[in-house]
């Protein structure tokens, strides 16, 4: 356990900027991204995915830390079995020829509260371990939610950079990466499903599950 609170708040910074490199986040929001024409656009994308997921991951992961709550197995599964079916969702919502432009702006701070309840236990139970004052253990979460908000903006920045610099030259390859990013998300999606419900057991009589 880490003794010096900074310490483990610093940690907590270079933790969320790592967090928002996960499979599942890069995924969803290479969907979303895929349809942006500027760097900016897409910069705006990760921010709001990331204010998304850091204020569920402060509201339930701050009610976590602060009461010591115990997340049952099957909860735990079924907050992750959310977002496989958002990611199949959002998969076919790439895969259609247009999209309504208030959806589309609302659409990256949904998925990161989806995100960010799913993730919220695992993040608590680290903080949990490391960090023994319950104020300095929401101080990390803050700061770790800050570290994923700036981490998934360099992501989703870098991701469309090569999307905006082929699809400015050739406007049927950026047709192809928005529904190749799709079919990603949906195959994503049903591949976590699956693992959910065959390895994890979400409907079985004693499911298994550990925060990740």
């Amino acid at each position: 356990m880490l003794q010096d609170p900074l310490t483990a708040i610093a940690l907590g910074a270079l933790l969320g900027l790592r967090h928002a490199t996960d499979s599942d986040h890069v995924v969803a929001v290479t969907a979303i991204v895929s349809r942006e024409r500027s760097l900016g656009r897409a910069a705006g994308v990760g921010a709001l995915w990331g204010i998304g997921h850091t204020l569920t991951l402060l509201v339930v992961g701050g009610a976590i830390v602060t009461f010591r709550l115990v997340i049952p197995p099957r909860v735990g599964l079924a907050l992750e079995f959310g977002v496989a079916l958002m990611l199949v969702v959002l998969g076919f919502t790439n895969l259609r020829a247009r999209d309504d432009a208030p959806r589309a702006a609302v659409r990256p701070f949904l998925v990161g509260l989806v995100h960010g309840l799913a993730g919220s236990a695992a993040v608590s139970l680290l903080v949990l371990a490391t960090i023994r004052g319950t104020f300095d253990a929401l101080i990390y979460l803050f700061v770790f939610g800050l570290g994923t908000i700036i981490g998934m903006m360099a992501v989703t920045m870098l991701l469309a950079a090569p999307t905006l610099f082929a699809g400015a030259r050739v406007t049927r390859f950026r047709s192809g990466i928005r529904v190749a990013a799709g079919a990603l998300s949906i195959a994503f999606g049903l591949m976590l499903a699956r693992e959910l419900i065959v390895d994890g057991g979400l409907f079985a009589a004693v499911p298994t599950w550990a925060p990740r």
